[in-house]
């Protein structure tokens, strides 16, 4: 497994380019631009690329607004890493089913 970390959404743009990671955790609040700007950025350009909202903000309006955006999961900060791993694999194994039911 190969880590990345970028410090702002220019930066986050740049590495997408030439890094192509499979699953990207995203703040809301960056130093340039919204976290969830960026999320419907990285979505209509790369799809695939699985990204999941950490947040220590718990609104419900900001959920919803993530899932407008195209984020893949969403979840409070706080919570425990076995809740995160959870979430990661939930969203690689929900890929790896969808997969097998267009190959049927």
């Amino acid at each position: 497994m190969i880590v990345e970390e970028a410090s702002d959404g220019r930066e986050a743009m740049q590495k997408l380019e030439t890094f192509q990671p499979n699953l990207i955790l995203m703040d809301i609040r960056l130093p340039d631009e919204s976290g969830l700007e960026l999320t419907k950025k990285i979505k209509t350009t790369n799809p695939n690329v699985k990204v999941l909202i950490l947040t220590g903000h718990h609104y419900p309006e900001y959920r919803e607004t993530a899932a407008r955006c195209g984020a893949d999961g969403f979840l409070v900060k706080g919570g425990s890493s076995n809740e995160i791993l959870a979430m990661v694999e939930s969203l690689f194994s929900n890929a790896d089913e969808a997969t097998i039911a267009e190959k049927e």
